[in-house]
C-alpha cells in the first residue's frame, strides 16, 4: 500500500530535549513537525546546569555561542555542614576540554533552542495535544488536538516522545517505567540574596541531627544576574502535596507540583536557618513544590517510536544530569533518524540507539540515587574522575552495534568521545585552531593522522582508494580531513595542495603535537569521527586499509545501490 507522509518526523514535547530533536533534525534537512500540549514556554528554571558536554553538542550544532554569552560559568561548590564550612570543591576540567560547567535557567535553554530552531523555517506548534497514534512497518498514524478544536490525523515515518515524565508516547508504546520515589518533597524558588559569597558557586548547606542524619538542607545554583539562586529546600509540613500526589492517575510523582508553593517568608525562614551568613531574599520570580522518583524504561523505542529524556528515565537531580542525559539522547537519536529518513541508514543503526542511550540511561539513574542518599562528596571513585563523569565527558558507547571492537591500544578507542585538542594550524590562517573548529556542522568525517600525504610517501600511495571508499560505503556523506604530525612542519607537506579521488582535502598540521598526545597517534592512522563527536572506528594506515573502513561503514549506512 502507498502512503503520504504529512512530515518525516513528529517529536512531541518542546522542552530542551524535544527542541534539541527538531534542531538537529532540521539542520539536517529532515522535515519535521514538533507539538507541545502547553500555550506558551514555561518561565520556570527548573533545570539550570548545563555539563560541558552539552557545550560541545551545541558547538557542534552550531549554537553554542547563544548559550555561552547567556549562560553564568560555575567555577565551584561550597558545602557548609552545621553552620561550618567543610569543603570547597573547584569545578575544573583539563585544558583540552574546551568548554566548563555553566549555569543557564531552562526557560532561557528553551529560549535559545527556539530560535535556532526558527532559524529552519520551524516554529513550535504550541496548545497543540498527541491524543494517540499507531504504528505499521511503513510509519506512524497521529491524532492530534490543535487549539482549534479540530482533531488532526497526521501520517509520519518517525515519532519520538519527549513529553516528559507523564508521557504518551511511552504509554501508547505499553513500554514499562520501573522505579520508585523519595518520601522527601522540595521547595524550589528562583529568588535573590544580598551575601557576598564569590559569584559562581554552589552552595550546600545541611543540618545534621545528633544521630548524624541529615534533617535540614539548602541547596543554592547561581543564575544570570546579580545575587540571583535558584534555591531548593525541604517542604514544610504546611506545603506537602503528597497525599495530592498520592492520587495521580499514573502513580508517578515527579517534577513540579500544583498547588500553592512557597512563599517568601518560607524562602527566608531556610536562609535564618542554613546560610552560612545573615541574608535577605527578595525579588522572587516563581516558587514549587517539587518531587522527585527514579524510574527507567524497558526499551528506548519499538519500532518507527522512540522516547527520549524525562520520558524515558527520570531520577534526583544532583549533579544536573537529567535534562543534559535527555540532549545527548535527542543528539544520537536525531543523526541516526536523519539518514533513515534519507534510506541511507542501515537497517540496524536505530537500534543503536537504545543500545547506547538506555545503558546511559541505567547508570545516571544509579548514581544520582545513590548520590542522592549518600551525598556526592562520599563517591568513592577519585575527584578528577568524578568530575569527568559528572561533566558527562566519560560518556561512551563501547560495545556498541555500530561502532568497531575497542581493541587494546592506548587514547581513545571506538565508542569513545572524540576530544579535542588546540594548535592546529593550515594555509592561510594567522592563528592556530582548535579540532572542533575543524568538526563544527561538519557530519561524519574521516580524519587522517601521518607524518605525509604525498604521492611518495606510504600512507598517499593508498589515499585515493581510501578516500574513494569513505565517500563510496557513506553514500557521498562522509568528508575527509588530513591532520600532518607537528614535524611534518617543516617539510614541503605542511603546507601542500593534496588531492585524491579527484577532490582536494583540507589540511592542518599539528603545531603543537596536542592531537598526536590526545589520541595517542604514534604512527599513521585513520579516525571515523560519528557526528556526534564519538569514534566510530580506528585503522591504522600503514598502508591505508580501504577493507575494514568499508567494513564498519557498511554497519552504519545502507548499501549503495548497484550501477
Amino acid at each position: 500500500m502507498a502512503h503520504t507522509y504529512a512530515t518525516d518526523v513528529l517529536v512531541v514535547g518542546a522542552g530542551p530535549v524535544g527542541l534539541t530533536a527538531a534542531a538537529e533534525l532540521r539542520r539536517r534537512g529532515v522535515r519535521c513537525r514538533i507539538v507541545d500540549r502547553l500555550p506558551a514556554r514555561l518561565p520556570f528554571a527548573k533545570a539550570v546546569g548545563i555539563q560541558p558536554r552539552t557545550l560541545e553538542v551545541w558547538d557542534r550544532m552550531g549554537m553554542v555561542r547563544a548559550a555561552l554569552e547567556a549562560a553564568v560559568p560555575m567555577r565551584g561548590q561550597f558545602l557548609y555542614v552545621n553552620g561550618v564550612e567543610k569543603a570547597r570543591t573547584e569545578l575544573s576540567v583539563p585544558p583540552e576540554v574546551p568548554y566548563g560547567f555553566a549555569a543557564l535557567p531552562q526557560y532561557e535553554t528553551e529560549r535559545i533552542l527556539d530560535e535556532f530552531l526558527g532559524r529552519f523555517g520551524t516554529a513550535v506548534e504550541r496548545g497543540t495535544e498527541l491524543v494517540s497514534f499507531t504504528q505499521d512497518a511503513d510509519g506512524v498514524t497521529c491524532r492530534l488536538h490543535p487549539p482549534s478544536g479540530e482533531q488532526e490525523e497526521l501520517r509520519t515515518r518517525y515519532l519520538v516522545g519527549c513529553d516528559g515524565a507523564h508521557s504518551i508516547v511511552r504509554k501508547g508504546l505499553g513500554l514499562t517505567f520501573e522505579g520508585g520515589a523519595f518520601a522527601e518533597e522540595y521547595m524550589l524558588a528562583d529568588v535573590r540574596v544580598d551575601w557576598d559569597l564569590p559569584p559562581g558557586y554552589n552552595l550546600r548547606a545541611m543540618h545534621l541531627d545528633d544521630e548524624g542524619a541529615v534533617d535540614d538542607v539548602l541547596v543554592c545554583i547561581p543564575l544570570p544576574g546579580r545575587g540571583r539562586y535558584r534555591m531548593s529546600m525541604m517542604v514544610p509540613p504546611e506545603l506537602s502535596t503528597a497525599r495530592q500526589d498520592a492520587a495521580a492517575s499514573d502513580g508517578i510523582t515527579h517534577g513540579l507540583q500544583s498547588g500553592r508553593g512557597p512563599a517568601l517568608a518560607d524562602i527566608q525562614a531556610v536562609l535564618d536557618r542554613l546560610s552560612p551568613q545573615p541574608t535577605t531574599a527578595f525579588d522572587i520570580r516563581w516558587t514549587s513544590v517539587f518531587r522527585i522518583s527514579h524510574r527507567i524504561v524497558d526499551r528506548y523505542g519499538d519500532g518507527r517510536v522512540f522516547v527520549a529524556g524525562d520520558a524515558a528515565h527520570i531520577h534526583p537531580p544532583t549533579g544536573a544530569q537529567g535534562m543534559n542525559t535527555g540532549i545527548q539522547d535527542a543528539w544520537n537519536l536525531a543523526w541516526k533518524l536523519a539518514l533513515a529518513c534519507a534510506g541511507a541508514a542501515h537497517p540496524g543503526l536505530l537500534a543503536g540507539y537504545d543500545a547506547e542511550r538506555r545503558p546511559v540511561g541505567e547508570e545516571v539513574v544509579g548514581r544520582t540515587v545513590r548520590h542522592a542518599v549518600e551525598g556526592m562528596e562520599n563517591d568513592p571513585d577519585d575527584p578528577a574522575t568524578v568530575m569527568m563523569r559528572e561533566a558527562q565527558l566519560l560518556v561512551g558507547y563501547r560495545g556498541s552495534p555500530t561502532v568497531d571492537p575497542a581493541g587494546d591500544g592506548r587514547g581513545p578507542r571506538p565508542g569513545d568521545r572524540a576530544p579535542d585538542c588546540a594548535g592546529l594550524t593550515g594555509p592561510g590562517t594567522a592563528y592556530p585552531m582548535r579540532l572542533y573548529d575543524v568538526l563544527r556542522e561538519r557530519d561524519h568525517v574521516l580524519l587522517l593522522y601521518g607524518a605525509g600525504f604525498g604521492p611518495g610517501s606510504e600512507t598517499g600511495s593508498g589515499l585515493d582508494e581510501l578516500v574513494r571508499t569513505a565517500r563510496e560505503s557513506s553514500g557521498g556523506r562522509m568528508e575527509v580531513c588530513l591532520v600532518l604530525a607537528a614535524d611534518a612542519g617543516a617539510g614541503a607537506d605542511a603546507h601542500a595542495i593534496v588531492e585524491a579521488d579527484g577532490t582536494t582535502l583540507p589540511v592542518y598540521t599539528d603545531s603543537r603535537g596536542e592531537f598526536a598526545r590526545l589520541y595517542a597517534a604514534e604512527e599513521p592512522t585513520a579516525f571515523v569521527i560519528r557526528p556526534d563527536g564519538y569514534l566510530g572506528s580506528r585503522l591504522p594506515l600503514s598502508p591505508p586499509a580501504p577493507r575494514p573502513l568499508a567494513a564498519h561503514l557498511a554497519d552504519v549506512f545502507a548499501a549503495s545501490p548497484p550501477n
